[in-house]
């Protein structure tokens, strides 16, 4: 199994370098294609590892390597999600575009670096032959803070597409649309929908990996390798395959977001901005 995700995940990566590259999106790069080389990076160390148990430096690269690789995954979406943002409608949602990127990517690197220092703490004691529950108890507090901002995060979400079908602005300010962009077009419910199921394979394998390190090293969870094999490598290769069959460089394009382009005769005035109340005295 290790062998053959890997292979995978060198595909998986190498398209999205090449995708990050082709549509100048630099964003992917240390994103999708750094949490595809993180994963092969543990993949690899595991195959190592099983092969050579009585080494410890690759099993303390595969805990590191695998627990922390569908971080910079998750941010992806929040990235994404912000740009959805601004080519739908700012008004209808409760954080501007950049406020998605920072507050969530920000949250996302506490929670990176909660689950390497925890890693390193669990891979260290079990070096030194003692209990890494310190370690894991740090690295699951990494996995649970990560958890609860998927679903801060899919909550905004949810209540931007509602607010935005029912013509609920959360700000009122004076909107100035350009021709047909007040409709949404196939190339966009496709990253919409492409985001959601990638957001629910990484909720999935964030909830296996709190179960698993909450049962403890001993337990059956970790023991069963068949639930690390489907529930971690499983749903990460097909969330960050999903990115490259549906991906931000097509969907996003700006001519694409809408189902009518601007033409080079519209006043600069019927393009796509917010605009807000001049006050006077």
């Amino acid at each position: 199994m290790s062998l053959r995700s890997g292979s995978v995940l060198f595909i998986s990566t190498a398209i999205h370098m090449h995708q990050a590259l082709k549509y100048k999106l630099w964003w992917m790069i240390p994103t999708a294609t750094f949490a595809g080389v993180l994963e092969m990076f543990g993949w690899c160390s595991r195959l190592w590892s099983s092969r050579s148990p009585e080494l410890m430096t690759p099993f303390e690269m595969q805990l590191v390597g695998t627990i922390i690789a569908p971080t910079p995954l998750v941010a992806v979406n929040f990235i994404i999600f912000g740009k959805v943002i601004s080519r739908l409608g700012p008004q209808f949602s409760r954080l501007t575009p950049n406020m998605y990127t920072i507050v969530f990517c920000s949250f996302d690197v506490i929670c990176l670096t909660m689950q390497a220092i925890g890693g390193a703490f669990a891979a260290q004691a079990v070096n030194q032959n003692k209990s890494p529950t310190f370690g894991g108890n740090i690295m699951l507090g990494g996995i649970a803070a990560q958890l609860f901002a998927i679903v801060v995060y899919v909550a905004l979400a949810v209540e931007f597409l509602l607010r935005r079908k029912y013509n609920a602005p959360f700000r009122y300010q004076v909107i100035t649309f350009g021709k047909g962009q007040r409709s949404m077009s196939k190339d966009m419910q496709r990253m919409i929908s492409a985001m959601s199921f990638c957001t629910i394979c990484i909720f999935i394998r964030s909830v296996y990996r709190t179960v698993e390190l909450a049962d403890g090293w001993s337990g059956s969870v970790i023991a069963t390798e068949a639930y690390f094999n489907w529930l971690d490598g499983g749903f990460v290769i097909v969330a960050i395959y999903t990115l490259n069959v549906v991906h931000p460089g097509i969907c996003l394009n700006w001519d694409a977001a809408v189902h009518t382009s601007l033409s080079e005769e519209d006043e600069p005035s019927q393009h796509y901005g917010l605009r807000l109340p001049l006050r006077r005295g």
